[in-house]
C-alpha cells in the first residue's frame, strides 16, 4: 500500500479553476504525494495537461445555471449523492488535506472533508469570492487568494498567494518581448471558457480596420467557439488575414510568449499567465461575471499601465482597433507595458500554496 500523504484537488469545470489546480498537483507530486482530482465533465476537458499519476474522479455535474426545470429540480440530489459517495471514499482512504478550488464539482469532496473533520483549504482565484467558495469559506481551515485584494465574507482572512501558474507557463516566464516592428507579428485572442462570443464578433473586425502595411505583418491566434469557428476563420481568410482559429489552445503558454499583444477576457489564470509571461494586453471583463469579478481580477495589470481595459459595453470595432494600433504604433511604449505586466507576476505562487497545503496537513484534523 502507498503510504505517501493523499491530497484532494476539487475544482469546477473552467481552465480558471482547472489551471492552478493543475499547477498545484504537479508541485505536489514533486514532493512524494499522492494526488486525486474531482471534477466533472467540463472539466475533464482540462485534464490532458495533469501528470499522467493523477487519479482522475468524474462526477455527475450539478448545478442550477443549466438545463431545464427537471434537470434544476435534479440538483439537490445529484449534489447529495456526490456527497455521500465523496464521504466514503474519504473513509477508506483519508485524505491529508482537501483543497477546493471553486465551481459546483468541488461541493462533494469539500463537503466531505468537513463531515469527517478533515483538513480543508480554499483557493479563490478572483477578486471577488465565487459561490462555492463563499458557501464554504467559513468551513474550512484557510482561504489562499489568487488575486488581491479578495472581497472575503465579514471575518474570515485571507492569505495573499497569488494565482499558480502551469509548469509550461512557468517555463516562458519572463520571455524578452521582441517590440512591434516591420516583422511578422503575433496577436493572440483568448475568450475563456465563457463569453467569447463577443470577441469572435468585434475581433475579427477590428483586425480588419488596421492600416494595411500593419495587417501584412499579422499572424492571428484566435480562441472561438465551435459554433463560431467556421464564421471567424472564413471572415479572416476571405480579407487576406493570416490567422489560426481553434475553440481551444493546447500550447497557449508558447502562443504567448512569441506574442506583442494579447487580447483577452480577464479570468484569473489567464490574468496570471500574462503577468508570468511579461505580455501587453488588452482586456475585456465578462459583463456577466459574479460580483464583476473579472473586472477586479484586471485592476493589478491596468493599475501598472499593462494592461488597456475595455468594458464589454464599450467594446466595438473601432475602439478596439484604435487600442490595438496604439500599442503597436509606439514599441517604446509596447516594451514598457510588457515589463510592467511582469512586475506584476508572481511566479512563486504555487510554492506559496504548496507552503499553506503542508502546512495545514501537519495540523491533523480540525473541528
Amino acid at each position: 500500500m502507498n503510504n505517501a500523504p493523499l491530497l484532494i484537488i476539487a475544482a469546477g469545470g473552467t481552465g480558471g479553476h482547472m489551471f492552478p489546480a493543475q499547477a498545484l498537483a504537479e508541485a505536489m507530486l514533486r514532493k512524494g504525494w499522492r494526488v486525486k482530482l474531482s471534477t466533472d465533465a467540463r472539466g475533464a476537458r482540462y485534464t490532458g495537461g495533469f501528470p499522467h499519476v493523477v487519479q482522475v474522479e468524474q462526477i455527475a455535474s450539478a448545478t442550477f445555471a443549466r438545463g431545464g426545470v427537471l434537470a434544476k429540480l435534479a440538483v439537490p440530489f445529484r449534489v447529495l449523492g456526490g456527497i455521500i459517495g465523496a464521504t466514503f471514499k474519504m473513509m477508506r482512504d483519508e485524505p491529508a488535506l482537501v483543497v477546493g478550488f471553486g465551481g459546483y464539482p468541488s461541493i462533494p469532496a469539500v463537503t466531505a472533508a468537513w463531515i469527517l473533520r478533515r483538513p480543508r483549504m480554499l483557493h479563490e482565484q478572483n477578486g471577488v469570492l465565487g459561490r462555492v467558495n463563499r458557501l464554504f469559506a467559513k468551513r474550512v481551515n484557510a482561504v489562499a487568494c489568487g488575486t488581491w485584494p479578495t472581497d472575503l465574507p465579514a471575518g474570515i482572512e485571507g492569505s495573499d498567494t497569488g494565482n499558480p501558474v502551469r509548469a509550461a507557463v512557468l517555463e516562458r516566464a519572463g520571455s524578452g518581448y521582441i517590440e512591434p516592428g516591420d516583422y511578422p507579428m503575433s496577436i493572440l485572442v483568448m475568450g475563456g471558457s465563457q463569453g467569447a462570443r463577443i470577441l469572435s464578433d468585434v475581433v475579427p473586425e477590428a483586425i480588419l480596420k488596421l492600416p494595411q502595411n500593419l495587417r501584412t505583418y499579422l499572424r492571428i491566434s484566435h480562441q472561438a467557439r465551435d459554433e463560431d469557428h467556421n464564421r471567424v476563420d472564413t471572415f479572416y481568410a476571405s480579407h487576406g488575414i493570416s490567422a489560426e482559429v481553434k475553440p481551444f489552445f493546447n500550447d497557449v503558454p508558447r502562443r504567448m510568449s512569441e506574442a506583442q499583444l494579447v487580447i483577452s477576457r480577464a479570468g484569473a489564470s489567464s490574468v496570471a499567465d500574462i503577468a508570468v509571461i511579461g505580455r501587453p494586453s488588452i482586456l475585456i471583463p465578462y459583463a456577466y461575471a459574479t460580483g464583476d469579478h473579472q473586472t477586479a481580477n484586471a485592476r493589478g495589470l491596468v493599475n501598472a499601465n499593462a494592461a488597456i481595459l475595455i468594458p464589454e459595453s464599450q467594446l466595438d470595432a473601432d475602439t478596439l482597433a484604435a487600442q490595438i494600433l496604439a500599442v503597436f504604433d509606439d514599441p517604446s511604449a509596447a516594451n514598457q507595458m510588457a515589463q510592467a505586466a511582469l512586475s506584476c507576476g508572481r511566479p512563486d505562487a504555487t510554492e506559496r500554496l504548496v507552503e499553506m497545503v503542508e502546512t495545514l496537513a501537519d495540523t491533523g484534523p480540525k473541528p
